[in-house]
């Protein structure tokens, strides 16, 4: 194989083409320059075993970025899942404090309905008693003559019709009285009736609220318990994926150390080929003609170039620089992180109001602080430069995630080699992480270049 004859026999190779090398130096200036010992050469078994590593490692990263992404879109949805049984409880708990109110309203209207009945009925039984009383001293075994005492002090005859007629009308005025009495307790008893019901109804809906206020509390406790158990899973999968991600960097590494070694070996030894062959030249040369010079060889001067997308990559270092800082819902401008603000949701259970950091796009803020001012919305920020094809993107693309039902949600930027920079969400940190397509917008936003 390549490499095994590179380690072995090219090597020996090197060595004797060093060593002629330094035998033409001999001849040529007949003092010894030491030959450095050529650089190590890997293997092509060596390299091909750790690109299989390392691909076995990139297929782990992908099959574990694919569960994550599922599982953050699981987590999405019960996000909004509790967020409606929240606002759901908080209706039944309204419910339940208006049908309280109205319980104890009819209550206190059934209340008074019963005072005014019992009032009128107690009126009514004494008006009655009183009659009676008239009725006894007026009338003689049932007869309508008045009252003996009262015919006996009468001086005449007009005097004595006079006053039988003033009884008949005190009699009949006092039972109008109790027939007006009797209409008004009818009347009461029917507003005690009305109201008592009023009070039956009013009770059955508080009953039903305070059921519905219960379910609904329940509800809201099974999807709060459903979101913080996917939570946990996420995170046990973040943790998974961050893992192995560190096992391809190691695997990447290794394989661009190796193809660096093996890269150097080859470089080492076209430089050696090239040098013995001028020294070969030189000497030849000098053995023709011994009184001139050998001719020096013009030193080589790498050419450079002025570093390119200095802006772009301006860019990319602020947001690198952030990596690590604690997510916080509304938090980022300009100038760095800022405190959180609240959500009335998950963001509020996390704390984010208590904590200095950034969201998704006020990480993007303070990225692009000196290129542009960007609004603390990601889906203004889409709007904000040039859109290109995600086959297009670039470093320092903002990339997008959303849809047309829901609108844009997330923001971040790629890094090149499918690797971009997030804040990704409550509960983590600004991190380096793979680009998920999973719910990518199709084009990325570019603001310079």
């Amino acid at each position: 194989m390549r490499g095994e004859a590179g380690s072995g026999t090219g090597a020996r190779r090197g060595m004797t083409i060093g060593a002629l090398g330094i035998a033409l130096l001999l001849g040529v200036t007949g003092t010894a320059v030491a030959v450095p010992p050529p650089p190590p050469n890997p293997s092509d078994s060596e390299i091909n075993s750790s690109k299989a590593d390392a691909n076995a490692k990139a297929g782990d990263v992908g099959r574990l970025t694919n569960q994550l992404a599922q599982a953050e879109s699981k987590l999405a949805q019960l996000n909004d899942d509790v967020e409606l049984k929240m606002e759901e409880a908080n209706k039944a708990r309204v419910d339940a404090e208006t049908a309280q109110d109205e319980a104890a309203q009819a209550d206190r209207e059934a209340r008074s309905a019963r005072t005014e009945s019992d009032a009128a009925q107690a009126t009514i039984d004494k008006a009655r008693a009183d009659l009676d009383k008239f009725a006894a001293a007026s009338f003689q075994q049932g007869s309508t003559i008045g009252s003996v005492s009262a015919y006996l002090t009468a001086n005449s005859p007009k005097e004595l019709l006079g006053r039988a007629q003033m009884l008949d009308a005190v009699g009949g005025s006092r039972l109008n009285a109790l027939d007006t009495m009797k209409r008004a307790q009818t009347d009461k008893s029917n507003k005690d009736a009305t109201a008592r019901k009023k009070l039956e109804i009013a009770q059955e809906r508080k009953r039903a609220a305070e059921a519905a206020k219960h379910e609904a509390d329940n509800a809201q406790s099974a999807a709060q318990h459903a979101q913080d158990t996917q939570a946990a899973q996420n995170q046990k999968l973040e943790a998974d994926k961050a893992s192995v991600e560190k096992q391809l960097f190691e695997a990447q590494q290794k394989v661009n150390g190796l193809q660096g070694q093996r890269q150097r070996y080859e470089d080492w030894k076209a430089q050696k080929a090239r040098e013995d062959e001028e020294r070969a030249r030189q000497a030849a040369l000098a053995a023709e003609r011994p009184s001139q010079g050998g001719g020096g060889r013009p030193s080589a001067r790498p050419v450079q170039s002025a570093p390119a997308g200095a802006s772009v990559e301006a860019v990319v270092r602020r947001a690198l620089s952030q990596l690590g800082v604690v997510y916080a819902w509304g938090g980022g401008n300009t100038s760095g992180p800022t405190r959180g603000i609240r959500d009335g949701g998950t963001a509020d259970r996390y704390g984010d109001y208590n904590k200095i950091g950034f969201d998704c796009s006020g990480l993007m803020i303070y990225a692009f602080a000196g290129v542009k001012s960007l609004p603390h919305y990601s889906g203004y920020q889409y709007n904000a430069g040039r859109k290109v094809p995600l086959s297009q993107m670039r470093r320092g693309d903002m990339l997008f995630w959303g849809g047309s039902a829901r609108g844009i949600h997330h923001v971040a930027m790629y890094l090149g080699n499918g690797q971009m920079v997030e804040a990704p969400q409550s509960g983590l940190r600004v991190r380096i992480a793979p680009v998920r397509y999973g719910g990518i917008m199709p084009y990325a936003t570019r603001l310079i270049g």
